[in-house]
């Protein structure tokens, strides 16, 4: 009579030697596993390209560190381990910040064109699991990369010149703008659908990772030459870490639940995710910034600049936030209000994105109000408030010119985004050309008045002969927020118009 127990009887049987409890846990941590990681490792691990980087990241690190140890030979002492160190960072950031995230870009661009994404689709992991394993495999041949480099980095502390907590903190922003820049990538692949868009965002994300890789460079330049190999860890440098680990963390954030939402069904509620990681980012980078402002003192500065800052982000986010598909998949629409702000759709998009708009330049506008020692009070605030109504007055404009006719040519979501940035930039560059053939100063404050550069630069003006120290009066932000809201309410009914149409087909 057999003793083994039978698998209806809800024993699992584990490998000679090993307890059952161990056995179950590992069970379960390769069921979590996510199984395109193995795949994309294994295949980026035979590629040409991985090899030849390797080979050639460890050709040069083992030249540079040869050239070093002959320097140190012959030399008492040296204090050149801050441009070795700075050397070894730049081959590591040729490969980090510019092969691994083009790779990701590929990887999921190819899929889509050779249109495979169906096939994984099939296998049940769904768009969430399949964009996180995409992005961990690019990461973990990332850290096969840096695990080369790495005892060449820390060779360059024996040489002295720079410091080891400066070392610690390169490499540790290194790793967090290594992952923010591999989801934008990932994102990218998900922003065109035609043959010509996708060449346009190749084209721009090459453009984008040389731009960045320049920045990283250039700071960590700064960082291990020009501060003579370290930096002064105050409260405030702590404070600046602190902010950019938040802005690259909560961006990541964003890009991502991006990249899933336009990976995801129409049936499915694909923009709760990313509409919802864009109002937290907000919520908690406003009680931050309330909260640094309040402990140092209410200085005017935290809001004028994040009031900026915000205003333009905001106003980026609705390019994409505002100019949704019209109306939902009919398993969607049973459960939608009014106050379903999160639900896909234009109409609730649109109304998201004007909420974030002035409630944050509001939010600025209060906290500049109350702010201690500010000389230029009122006329920021202006600024501040006159930002959020300049992306909301064409927003409104765009979704109007593009959802307003019958016809659906300029209806879609890319041909509103186009209109969007094609009349925000005429709206930037003809007043002041028409001011150069009237004779008139390039900057003149009422035929700028819809201008969203000069315009927001105006109202930032401050005038000493003024009692309340403003250039422009304040009638005039009554003028711009009257021509905003006009806009708001007209896009508003004609996208529930065309929603009503939808649902009726």
């Amino acid at each position: 009579m057999s003793t083994q127990a039978s698998p209806a009887s809800g024993a699992t049987e584990s490998a000679p030697g090993v307890p059952a409890a161990t056995s179950d846990r590992w069970a379960k941590w390769g069921d979590r596993l996510n199984p395109l990681v193995v795949k994309e490792v294994r295949q980026g691990l035979r590629t040409r390209v991985f090899w030849v980087c390797f080979g050639l990241l460890l050709a040069a690190c083992l030249v540079l560190s040869l050239i070093a140890f002959a320097n140190a030979h012959d030399s008492t002492y040296t204090r050149e381990g801050g441009t070795y160190f700075f050397s070894f960072f730049v081959c590591l950031a040729l490969v980090l910040f510019g092969v691994i995230p083009f790779n990701a870009y590929r990887s999921l661009a190819r899929e889509r064109e050779d249109e495979t994404w169906s096939l994984l689709l099939l296998t049940g992991l769904g768009p969430r699991r399949i964009l996180r394993g995409k992005v961990a495999s690019f990461l973990v041949q990332a850290v096969l990369y840096a695990s080369a480099v790495g005892p060449f980095l820390l060779f360059s502390y024996f040489l002295n010149g720079i410091s080891l907590p400066t070392i610690l903190m390169v490499l540790a922003y290194g790793a967090v703008w290594l992952v923010f820049l591999t989801l934008v990538s990932v994102c990218a692949a998900t922003l065109a659908d035609s043959r010509m868009g996708r060449s346009a965002v190749r084209l721009l994300l090459v453009g984008a990772l040389l731009m960045a890789l320049f920045q990283t460079l250039t700071l960590t330049y700064v960082a291990t030459q020009e501060r003579g190999g370290g930096f002064t860890f105050d409260r405030d440098f702590f404070l600046g870490l602190a902010v950019v680990f938040w802005i690259l963390v909560s961006d990541g954030w964003l890009v991502f639940e991006t990249a899933v939402s336009r990976l995801s069904l129409v049936t499915e509620d694909y923009t709760r995710h990313a509409r919802r990681a864009l109002v937290v980012q907000g919520l908690v980078t406003f009680v931050g910034m309330t909260a640094v402002w309040w402990f140092k003192g209410r200085p005017h500065d935290i809001p004028e600049g994040m009031g900026m800052l915000g205003g333009l982000h905001i106003i980026f986010a609705s390019l994409f936030v505002g100019t949704d598909v019209d109306g939902q998949a009919r398993p969607l629409r049973a459960g939608t209000r009014v106050w379903s702000l999160f639900k896909p759709g234009a109409l609730r998009g649109f109304r998201l994105s004007v909420l974030l708009l002035v409630g944050w330049a509001a939010g600025c506008v209060v906290l500049l109000r109350l702010s201690e020692g500010s000389s230029n009070g009122l006329p920021m605030a202006m600024s501040v408030m006159v930002l959020a109504l300049y992306g909301v007055l064409y927003l409104s404009v765009a979704l109007l010119l593009g959802r307003m006719p019958r016809s659906g040519r300029f209806a879609s979501p890319v041909s509103v985004r186009l209109l969007y940035v094609l009349i925000g930039t005429m709206g930037a560059g003809v007043p002041p050309l028409l001011a150069v053939f009237l004779g008139l100063e390039g900057r003149d404050e009422l035929l700028n008045l819809l201008n969203p550069i000069l315009g927001t630069l105006n109202f930032a003006r401050y005038d000493y002969g003024n009692a309340n120290g403003t250039k422009m009066p304040l009638e005039l932000l009554l003028c711009v927020a009257l021509a905003a809201f006009l806009a708001a309410f007209a896009a508003d009914r004609v996208l529930a118009e065309r929603e009503r149409r939808v649902h009726q087909q």
